[in-house]
């Protein structure tokens, strides 16, 4: 492995010290001169006809400038691609909590006050809230114009409820099964889930500051988002300019329109600035949760263990709209079987509209619902061939050269290498106490493509200043910019000053999605210091004589290495004012990266027989990795995924009942604290392969995909139960229990 000086060393975030001294700018904290304040009028049933707006009562508020509804704004639409989302609703409401109008005051309590003084009158429509209501021959049809939408990657050859399909895999699933000495066959089902950022969404829109459309918002992609917003309000992106914030939280939940375009709507109606401020009720009854699913698994395997077919129905709940997901459909449902060789593969993957909260993003998107499935019915069918758990797996397992269940090659395939050392470090198998058990699995994840930009200019004072248009999101990517810099031009990161830019600084950008934030920023901060290096290595060989092949940046110098010589960089550039020294760089790679990040995951797991009540005992998570660039964040990374992974096997859920989301609060909504955290452990397999020029792999996602059928599996092995519905609620282990004890 190669050493580094500042690589690989622990590095405190860029920005930390603005969070914790109160010093961040959130959109919330944006404050105008004349700033009015909006909100939304929501709809109170699940799909009606609007009949009737009556807004007297509002407008006689003292204190609210203009309410605007549907009938306003017919016909402008948003969505991250497919466009089916209304700015507000007109004519017709799919989901309890959908926009139907808008008021907007002089503060936030007159307008909320306003809000609830609007009357709605409506006529209830026929619902569909399950996906097998919505596929019904019956159902009624939500979008009976959706032919006329823009943006479907697979346009519908008719209206229909089912609205994207797609079919993928390798090899001739049939004759997979006809080899099969014997097919297991099983359903799993899977839950809504938030992403619980603290910071809701809010947003700042000005329609005419300076002549321009400026907005201030919560986004980790505002370069998308401004095009999203082009389309919805009928403005040429040139006229838009989205201002850097820094954005509490986003977990794949921020990177779509909100309330800009309402919010624009508000402030051309005003002439003035307005802020939008989403509460948690609105944030869990009409946000965009991840997708609940319902999957069928079908695998053929030999007697000896040897899978020779696997076949995978996947039926996503995407709510009221598709609008909300970046490519129209949950694109991770190919990452879900990258750990195993299976010949005959196929995976059929199908997205509804029903009448509920619309899903989008969420960490992991499709994988973590297909993982759950996959990685829990391959443990299933270990047991009841009576194989061992892991000589199945190992029997089964992806290694270099094979290609995986989607016919896709990857490098520095370690798969194997990564189970080898979770059993071991674990000590599996060994003996256990009663009501314990000890479940398995594997995940498997690629960092996404994309586009992103960097300069690094070297300041008189002799701070460095690194440039960038992504938004910091929480995850560290400005504490990963600000290494590559120090490493490259011989400084400390507490040397580097990361600003970021507006969206008039680069034409386009990609944001930060599908762990591919590492993989774009680090060869474009490479190249940028790179070439700042250059300017000031040739800069001081012009002025001293020195040879350049003999000089190097360090430690806020120049040195002649021969010598021994050196100057600083504050005199150097004080001997030529005005001459930048600086290096630009850019970054662009589209497809997934060459090599993937595999990592398996071990849970133990006690069940208290007398109240189903599960205690996680210990949790390890084994990954493959290149460069680790900061332990710091990479730790965090997998710590915050392990978290995120636990909520969602054994807590969190957004129930809906009639349409209504009936969790609304975090008094309701239960998320992991950290008494619910047992002490993780990691053990990282680093290696020299990697992308880029250090040899990176992505962390964000891969070591989500594992926590829930590791814990599931766990369970299996302390109950003798397959559970096959998240979250797995003491109620539902009690429930399997007594029924299980019932039938002797």
């Amino acid at each position: 492995m190669t050493t580094y000086n500042v690589i690989g060393k622990k590095a405190a975030r860029k920005d930390g010290p603005a969070k914790v001294t109160g010093g961040a700018e959130y959109a919330y904290d944006v404050t105008l001169p004349g700033m009015l304040h909006g909100k939304s009028v929501r709809s109170t049933f699940p799909h009606a006809r609007i009949v009737k707006i009556d807004a007297t009562k509002a407008l006689a508020l003292p204190g609210v400038h203009a309410v605007l509804t549907g009938e306003d704004i017919a016909g402008h639409v948003y969505g991250n691609r497919v466009r089916d989302v209304p700015v507000l609703a007109n004519g017709v409401v799919r989901f309890i909590g959908e926009k139907v109008a808008a008021v907007v005051a002089d503060d936030e309590p007159t307008a909320e006050r306003a809000r609830d003084l609007v009357e709605v009158e409506y006529e209830e429509l026929d619902t569909v809230f399950t996906i097998d209501a919505a596929m019904a021959d019956t159902a009624p049809l939500l979008h009976p114009d959706m032919l006329g939408y823009q943006g479907f990657m697979k346009p519908p050859a008719q209206p229909s409820n089912v609205f994207f399909t797609n079919v993928y895999g390798i090899g001739d699933i049939e004759v997979g099964f006809a080899e099969a000495d014997q097919v297991f066959e099983d359903t799993y089902s899977t839950q809504r889930q938030h992403p619980a950022f603290f910071e809701p969404r809010a947003c700042v829109v000005d329609a005419d500051l300076d002549g321009r459309v400026q907005i201030w918002t919560s986004t980790k992609a505002p370069h998308g988002l401004k095009g999203q917003i082009s389309l919805a309000i009928g403005v040429d992106k040139e006229h838009l300019l989205i201002n850097p914030t820094y954005v509490g939280g986003d977990f794949g939940g921020k990177g779509c329109p909100w309330d800009e375009p309402l919010a624009y709507f508000l402030s051309v109606k005003t002439g003035r600035p307005v802020k939008m401020v989403m509460d948690y009720q609105e944030e869990f009854e009409a946000g965009n949760p991840r997708h609940a699913s319902f999957i069928r698994v079908r695998t053929g395997v030999k007697n000896d263990g040897t899978i020779t077919a696997h076949h995978q129905d996947m039926i996503f709940n995407s709510g009221a709209y598709a609008g909300l997901m970046p490519q129209g459909f949950l694109a991770g449902t190919d990452r879900i079987a990258a750990n195993w060789k299976i010949d005959n593969a196929r995976f059929d993957h199908r997205h509804v509209y029903t009448n509920t909260v619309p899903g989008g993003y969420m960490r992991g998107p499709g994988e973590v619902q297909g993982s759950f499935a996959m990685e829990s019915h391959l443990d299933e069918i270990a047991r009841k061939l009576g194989m061992d758990i892991i000589e199945f797996r190992l029997k089964n397992i992806l290694r270099p050269g094979d290609a995986t269940p989607m016919n896709e090659h990857f490098s520095g395939v370690r798969a194997e290498e990564t189970l080898r050392a979770a059993v071991a470090k674990a000590g599996y198998p060994k003996a256990k106490g009663p009501n314990v058990g000890i479940g398995i699995s594997m995940c498997s994840r690629p960092a996404g493509g994309g586009e992103t930009h960097v300069e690094i200019t070297v300041e008189p004072e002799g701070t460095i200043l690194l440039r960038t248009p992504i938004f910091e999101q929480g995850s560290g990517v400005h504490t990963v910019l600000a290494i590559i810099a120090a490493e490259e031009l011989g400084t400390t990161v507490d040397n580097i000053r990361v600003v970021p830019w507006n969206t008039d600084a680069v034409e386009n950008d990609s944001g930060i999605a599908g762990s591919r934030g590492t993989r774009m920023m680090v060869p474009a901060a490479h190249e940028a210091s790179s070439e700042a290096r250059s300017e000031l290595l040739n800069t001081a060989a012009e002025l001293t004589g020195w040879p350049i092949e003999h000089l190097e940046s360090k430690d806020g110098a120049v040195v002649n290495t021969e010598s021994g010589e050196q100057i600083g960089w504050v005199d150097l550039l004080a001997r030529v004012p005005g001459r930048p020294v600086m290096g630009r760089a850019s970054h662009k790679d589209m497809g997934l990266a060459e090599y993937t990040t595999f990592g398996a995951q071990i849970a133990e797991v006690e069940v208290d027989p007398e109240t189903g009540q599960i205690r996680l005992r210990r949790f390890l998570s084994v990954h493959d990795v290149g460069t680790v660039l900061n332990p710091i964040g990479h730790q965090g990374q997998i710590n915050g995924s392990i978290v995120t992974g636990l909520g969602y096997a054994l807590m969190e859920e957004l129930p809906i009942e009639d349409g209504r989301v009936m969790t609304q609060s975090f008094a309701d909504v239960k998320i992991p604290t950290i008494a619910d955290l047992p002490e993780f452990e990691t053990v990282l397999l680093p290696s020299d392969e990697g992308v880029g020029p250090y040899k990176v792999r992505s962390i964000g996602e891969a070591p989500l995909l594992g926590v829930a059928p590791a814990i599931a599996n766990a369970i299996r092995d302390a109950t003798g139960i397959r559970f096959h519905d998240l979250p797995l609620t003491a109620e539902k282990i009690l429930a399997g229990l007594r029924e299980k004890n019932a039938a002797g």
